[in-house]
């Protein structure tokens, strides 16, 4: 199961290197803001698959936290800019 969960998180971890791209290449505030929650949704996701990997519990409170901050990020993001 752990070898599943290894090769699940390489994929995830890939995926979010190659989800640099259209982060950097963003032409507008909205377009960056976007990519950046794609990142923070993989990271999340991330964080969730390494939890029983390296036997850290502490990795779902932070993804957690992450992803709240990913909510609250968006919301003060949509006040500014709309």
């Amino acid at each position: 199961m752990s070898e599943l969960l290894g090769a699940a998180a390489v994929a995830l971890a890939a995926t979010l290197v190659a989800g640099l791209v259209p982060l950097l290449r963003a032409r507008s505030a909205a377009e960056g803001m976007l990519a950046a929650q794609l990142l923070g949704s993989g990271g999340v996701g991330l964080l969730l698959l390494l939890e029983p990997l390296l036997a850290l519990p502490a990795l779902h409170d932070v993804a957690l936290v992450l992803a709240l901050l990913a909510a609250v990020a968006l919301i003060a993001f949509t006040r500014r800019h709309v």
